[in-house]
């Protein structure tokens, strides 16, 4: 999750801060009005309401205790069901008339904006989603809402055409494979055809030589010629030999060159966070990664990215067809 960075003691007093402006506030005119919004572009619903079951069950006292404890601990919009916002929308709902309440929600939502443009920008959609609830329940008529919307529609096909474009590519990639292989064995098959024509003129040949010893010369060199054949029908058929079980490549005969491991979240080090992420990845022929997606992530969407990053740097040697295999990569943080 992502969290506003605060340096030295301004992060310790920063909620401090926050507070005391949100009771100098309490008394704030909350009539002005609204501005409309835009249409918003079309998208998925977040499966769950802006606010959790959870929260909204809590007291109104409770409530105030958990938003001051969120706003000191700098957990403004994040994790779902333990933040600041959604203390303070389930305040709204159950005391409309809090001016203090108000004005805490006004303060919260431009971090809450950040991190939800954050979010679209790293293509974390479902994440992005809900904070784009939060808001829309804090203000449904905040002028950044449609962006959002249509940047999450937007970016969603984007995300799926490049997913898309790269499997056509390896699909592309494996029948020019499987073609050229194709060819290869018609021509060793030519070769071998060529090579046995060869072999029998060269008997005919050295028949025609036993009748007349004057053709000893033509003889030799029709028999070199038909060995040089079966020497070039017998390489290109060891050739192509070489190349037919190239195409069904297993797994396990890829070889590594370059395999960098993936960068540690910041968020995921600062919380100790450790988890793994399986991925399926696709190795062109040049030995590098032209396809990867998340399998199966825990905790879900924390390395995600930072894995399919990752993973998408490495190398390994030439192979004869593009393979697919599965790797699983840990995230521990030091000393865990």
């Amino acid at each position: 999750m992502s969290h506003v960075k605060t340096h030295g003691p301004a992060r310790l007093f920063a909620p401090m801060i926050l507070l005391v402006a949100l009771s100098a506030c309490s008394g704030k005119d909350d009539t002005a009005p609204a501005t409309p919004a835009a249409p918003a572009a079309p998208t998925a619903a977040p499966a769950t309401p802006a606010v959790s079951a959870k929260v909204q069950s809590l007291g109104t006292e409770e409530l105030r205790e958990l938003a001051s404890k969120a706003l000191r601990e700098n957990r403004m919009y994040a994790p779902a069901g333990d933040n600041a916002i959604e203390y303070y929308l389930a305040l709204r709902d159950k005391t409309p008339d809090d001016a203090s309440v108000k004005s805490a929600l006004t303060d919260l939502l431009p971090y809450t904006l950040i991190a939800a443009e954050q979010n679209l920008g790293r293509e974390d959609f479902a994440e992005t989603q809900r904070l784009v609830a939060l808001i829309e329940k804090v203000d449904p008529t905040a002028p950044a809402l449609p962006r959002l919307k249509q940047g999450i529609s937007g970016s969603m096909q984007t995300a799926l055409k490049r997913t898309q474009e790269e499997t056509d590519k390896v699909k592309k990639d494996a029948e020019t494979r499987a073609k050229q292989l194709v060819e290869q064995q018609k021509l060793a098959q030519q070769q071998a055809t060529e090579a046995e024509a060869a072999k029998k003129i060269a008997a005919q040949q050295e028949a025609a030589a036993r009748v007349d010893n004057q053709d000893t010369e033509r003889q030799a060199a029709a028999r070199r010629e038909a060995e040089q054949r079966q020497q070039q029908a017998a390489a290109a058929q060891a050739a192509a030999a070489r190349q037919a079980p190239a195409a069904a490549a297993p797994a396990a005969s890829l070889r590594p060159v370059s395999t960098p491991a993936p960068r540690y979240p910041a968020d995921a080090l600062r919380s100790g966070t450790a988890g793994e992420v399986l991925v399926e990845l696709t190795v062109g022929t040049d030995g590098s990664v032209t396809a990867a997606r998340v399998l199966r992530a825990t905790p879900a969407r924390v390395f995600d990215r930072e894995a399919l990053n990752a993973v998408k740097r490495w190398k390994f040697e030439p192979v004869g067809a593009p393979v697919t295999t599965r790797r699983t990569l840990a995230f521990a943080p030091e000393g865990g």
